[in-house]
């Protein structure tokens, strides 16, 4: 599945975050729900939490800092981060 860039967005849909998520940590999709952590449900380790981190860097053209990576618990906390990148960014 291709991803198109979309840059011109201030907020990442949700659903389109849940599949890439899902795509990176390699799980169904169905698996990144709402309420899943990443580190106790969905096994994500320090390197799958680094690989999502550059994934989202280059889907969404935002930088995320290395102390940002462990903010990375769940689908809605990487959402809003995420949202907050991107309302920063001109």
């Amino acid at each position: 599945m291709t991803i198109s860039r979309n840059t011109a967005a201030t907020t990442p849909d949700l659903e389109e975050l849940r599949t890439m998520i899902a795509e990176v940590i390699d799980v169904d999709v169905d698996e990144v729900t709402d309420e899943a952590t990443f580190a106790e449900d969905l096994e994500v380790d320090s390197l799958l939490a680094l690989e999502l981190a550059v994934q989202l860097e280059s889907r969404y053209g935002v930088k995320v800092a290395d102390h940002e990576v462990s903010k990375f618990t769940d689908l809605r906390a990487t959402h809003r981060l995420l949202s907050d990148k991107m309302a920063e960014t001109p």
